[in-house]
């Protein structure tokens, strides 16, 4: 386009003021509602990620190779607490716990129920786990050679167990083994999620490796921290278990393929919902370049009995629609990247949530994700949509032939 087309374009915007100020104002909307709405919603997704992974998973996890397709209780990680007081240091980290898994038969007086017993470092776990900050009734465990459990709360209320009850633990251990212990409840707890307070029973590790026969093994050596800071830990954690082939570290979208899956799909469909308020600005722009076209029919058709060629008109209503959705796009983005600041620093709240985080023990507050991804996609898609609207108009040109241009005065 060259300067004397943006010029006219420019001026040929302004004979109807109102008309291009609504286009604009349109577009402006959309814009702003785009950026606001992908930095709530990315923003959302990192708060659901790090809440889901508090709970228990961690952000990564180091493992037997094939423990966690087939996981079996010989399947284990050798020398744990040596290895994870190896990763503390290196990583500068102290978000590193040492669990151990098994399944076992747990009996109170009046019923028998079978659960994953969990056995846990009382020290590091807090770090990694929500689990203990969520213990409603009673304490967390003590230390990590205590003869005690805590239960989820389904789990304690389907054997009708209280604080201070015994429970009568029996499984297999990692050496094939008979694994049986008397455990007090000294607490019991709710972390929301309904298969671990229905199932779930955590012991200190080291009372959980001499019921279970698991010597200085364990299952799985949790790592938490900072998410933004997770390919540091990585590539660190990487560099101390390269030398040994029979340990593998998980990242968080391995360990729950679900909620990776769970937020594609929403984004999705959000992105269907975004895609018809590009549509409709899109027509929006459409209808008034068609409109400016109808109304200039005579214009057009005294420019084109003058010998001025229909492809140096199509030029000018391109340039009047890169103009309009440039003007659009730059100050949504402006407006949009405020609107969205100001909640980055704030915070955003739904009804609820701060009940729902007192409960759960997790945050309370929204914050919007605020970066080139959330800020530039939606406002070009729409800057796009609407340059590609302006092609019915000047197709629709394109067919005017001077004497009937001329005749349509």
């Amino acid at each position: 386009m060259t300067n004397t087309s943006l010029t006219l374009a420019w001026r040929n915007i302004w004979r109807h003021p109102r008309r291009s100020l609504l286009t604009i104002a349109a577009m402006v909307f959309a814009n702003v509602l785009l950026v606001f709405m992908l930095g709530l919603q990315l923003g959302q997704y990192r708060m659901m990620i790090d809440n889901s992974l508090s709970i228990f998973t961690g952000q990564m996890q180091v493992q037997d190779v094939n423990y966690l397709d087939e996981p079996q209780m010989y399947r284990t990680v050798p020398d744990a607490d040596r290895l994870a007081g190896q990763i503390r240091r290196d990583t500068n980290l102290d978000a590193v716990s040492v669990r151990a898994y098994g399944f076992a038969l747990v009996s109170s007086e009046k019923r028998t129920i079978g659960v994953q017993v969990t056995g846990v470092d009382p020290e590091h776990e807090s770090l990694v786990s929500t689990i203990p900050g969520l213990v409603k009734e009673g304490r967390f465990l003590s230390s990590a050679s205590a003869n005690e459990a805590i239960v989820g709360s389904t789990l304690a209320r389907n054997l009708k167990v209280d604080i201070g009850d015994e429970l009568t633990l029996l499984g297999s251990g990692r050496d094939g083994s008979i694994a049986a212990t008397i455990l007090p409840v000294v607490g019991i707890f709710n972390s929301g999620s309904r298969d671990l307070d229905r199932q779930m029973m955590e012991m200190p590790i080291d009372n959980f490796r001499d019921v279970f026969a698991m010597g200085s093994h364990a299952h799985s050596i949790i790592i938490g921290g900072d998410r933004e800071m997770a390919d540091s830990y990585s590539h660190d954690v990487n560099n101390i278990i390269q030398h040994d082939n029979k340990l593998v570290l998980h990242d968080w979208e391995i360990l729950m393929p679900g909620l990776r899956q769970a937020i594609e799909a929403d984004f999705f469909s959000a992105w269907i919902m975004y895609a018809l308020l590009i549509i409709l600005v899109a027509f929006s722009m459409m209808n008034t370049m068609l409109m400016s076209v109808l109304e200039r029919t005579h214009e057009f058709g005294i420019l084109l009995a003058l010998g001025v060629r229909h492809s140096k008109l199509g030029r000018i209503i391109f340039a009047e629609s890169v103009v309009l959705a440039f003007t659009g796009m730059i100050v949504g983005i402006i407006a949009g990247s405020l609107l969205t600041l100001y909640f980055y620093h704030n915070g955003f709240t739904y009804p609820g949530m701060e009940e729902m985080g007192e409960r759960f023990n997790i945050p309370s507050i929204l914050i919007p994700e605020v970066s080139l991804r959330t800020i530039l996609p939606g406002p070009l898609v729409v800057m796009l949509a609407s340059i590609i609207a302006s092609i019915y108009p000047i197709w629709h040109m394109r067919k005017l032939r001077p004497i009937q241009a001329l005749q349509a005065a």
